[in-house]
This record gives C-alpha cells, structure tokens and sequence, in this order.
C-alpha cells in the first residue's frame, strides 16, 4: 500500500495537470515564475508591481466576466469595448458636464450597457443571426454612437463655455471614489468592483438555474431546447449581463482616466477572449466557470505587467499576447479528441 502511494500522488498530479483547471494554474505558476526570472533589478517584487497589475486587469477582468456567461453558450461577444466606450462617454457627459448625481449616473449608465447586450441577444437569439455578425455590427454601432454623442472629442473636466473658451470643473465625486485605493493604499477600488463582478458572476452559473441553462445551451442547444430549456431568453440574458458588465467597466474606465473617451475599449475585446480561453473556457461552449477565468485574468494580467516593467515594446507585447491564445486554443481541441 505504501509502494503504491507515490504512484498515486503521481497520478493524482498528473490528472489535475491535465484538468482546464490545473492548466490554468500552471499557467500562472509559470507566468509568475517568468516574473521572477525577468525582475527588472527586482521591481517584479515590490508590493507595487502586483497591485498595479491587479488595477491595470481590472477593467479587462471585468469585460471577461461577461464574456465567460456568453463563451459558456457557445457564443461570443466582440462589442464589449466598443459598450465600454459608451458607457465612459455617457457617464462623463452627465457626472461632468451635466453634474448629475453618481446615485443617478450609475443606473443610467447600467441601463445603457443592459440595452446594448439586450440588442446583440434579441438579434443572436431570436433572430438567429450569428453571433459573431451580431456583435461584430453592435461593436461598430455602439462605437459610432460613442463618437456622435462626444462629437468625436474626449468629454473632460474642460466645458465648453459660452463666449467659445472653456471652463475646467472638479473631478465628480464618483470618479475619485472609483479611483481611489483603501487598505492603505494597496488595494484599489476597481479591483473590488471586479472582484464584486466576478462573485456575483460565479453565483449565477453556480447556483441559479439560470447558469445550468447556459451549460445546457452550449454543450447540445437543439438538446437543451428540447429538454424544455427556455433558450432564447437565458442566451439574450447572457448578453445582457455583458452588456451590464461592460457598463461597470466602462464607468470605471472612465474614472480611471478622468475623462469619457470615444476611441476608448479598442481590441479590449480581445483581451478579454484572451483571458477567457487562457483560463479554461472553452470556446466551443458548455464548459469553463467563472474561477477558470480569474486565474486567466491573473495569468495575462501579469503577463502585460512583466512585459511592461521589462521595457518591451507594445507590438512585441502584441504578438506574444496573439501566439499564447493560439496555444490555449490548440491545448484545448487536443484534450478534446
């Protein structure tokens, strides 16, 4: 019995290294075993360095909460930051220009974000529209609609006044709080929201008949129907709650940057997918959860801190990003085989 403990121990490691789960967290073992190779004369361990990527995957940890419930379904959502975009235009016209209150802005804002994922859902799943060309046309529209409410301008603390000249207002109560930091400074709020998101996120597919429905969707749809699953409405809420979360990113863009930018959110839908598909998930639908995706969010996530503290360019940044997403990918069709 003793001889065969090893064995099992082995075979026990083994197993989780092959799990979506155990591939994950050797991923970030590794990811993190990089940043201790490649330190930067030892930057990579000052308490700085983790929290500032901790804030910097935030908002993309965010959007990938949204894009892990349509993912699940087999789906996919390309206009996450386009919404994002929106959302930051929207929240900065009325918490700046407008002095609205953020008890006020806040809903609006969510409502925006939940009408913009409401359009994608009612389009991918009663009008059977793929929902690739779905979110590919509410991607160029909710951009569009970005740029024609700022008029193509970023919406700033700099108001426009009546004789042409412009008036420089106080940063709105809501974006110095969602910017602000607690437990002395090393924890920033944003990472809370994203935290707050990803529970909540976690709850639904776990503990609601709703997440099992999205299960059910994308590992068999005809079958899901059949077995009395209401498809089109779990689907459509799947994309109403990345609309909704892509809103919370988006006023947290926004109060990050102090501004509501137009050009804002561009290739953060990639980002997200990155994380999504890096975690786990699988992009063919019916499997993955909401701990899969923070471990990809915490792998990429450092990733882009690594790369940022050793000085390496964007592009290469980039393309490192783009092979370890084809990598993910290939893992996952081969475990599926």
């Amino acid at each position: 019995m003793n001889e065969s403990s090893p064995i099992q121990t082995r075979n026990r490691f083994v197993q989780f290294g092959s799990s979506p789960a155990g591939r994950a967290f050797l991923a970030l073992l590794l990811m993190l075993l990089v940043g201790t190779l490649f330190n930067a004369d030892g930057a990579f361990f000052k308490i700085g360095t983790h929290r500032d990527a901790l804030r910097q995957a935030s908002v993309y940890g965010i959007l990938a909460c949204g894009s892990t419930l349509v993912i699940i379904t087999a789906g996919i959502d390309l206009a996450v930051g386009s919404v994002l975009a929106l959302v930051a235009v929207c929240c900065s016209m009325m918490a700046i220009h407008w002095g609205w209150s953020g008890w006020l802005v806040v809903p609006v804002c969510l409502l925006v974000g939940c009408a913009s994922g409401g359009l994608a859902g009612v389009v991918t799943a009663r009008l059977r529209v793929q929902p690739f060309i779905a979110t590919l046309a509410l991607m160029v529209l909710a951009r569009g609609a970005a740029k024609y409410a700022s008029g193509g301008m970023k919406v700033s603390t700099a108001v426009k006044n009546a004789s042409g000249g412009y008036d420089y207002v106080d940063v709105p109560a809501l974006f110095r709080l969602v910017d602000t930091r607690i437990l002395g400074g090393n924890l920033s709020v944003v990472t809370v929201i994203f935290l707050i998101c990803l529970a909540l996120a976690w709850l639904a597919l776990s503990k609601h008949s709703w997440g099992r429905h999205l299960y059910a969707i994308g590992g068999n749809e005809e079958a899901a129907r059949l077995s009395g699953v209401p498809v089109v409405w779990a689907k459509t809420l799947a994309y109403v709650a990345s609309g909704m979360l892509s809103a919370v990113a988006g006023i947290c863009q926004a109060a990050q940057e102090q501004q509501g930018d137009p050009e804002a959110g561009v290739g953060y839908e990639l980002m997200a997918i990155a994380m999504v598909v890096i975690g786990g998930t699988s992009l063919m639908g019916g499997r993955g959860g909401m701990g899969l995706t923070l471990l990809g969010v915490l792998t990429i996530g450092y990733l882009d801190k690594i790369l940022s503290i050793n000085a390496v360019p964007e592009a290469g940044r980039l393309m490192l990003t783009g092979i370890i997403i084809v990598t993910a990918v290939l893992t996952q069709q081969r475990k599926r085989t």
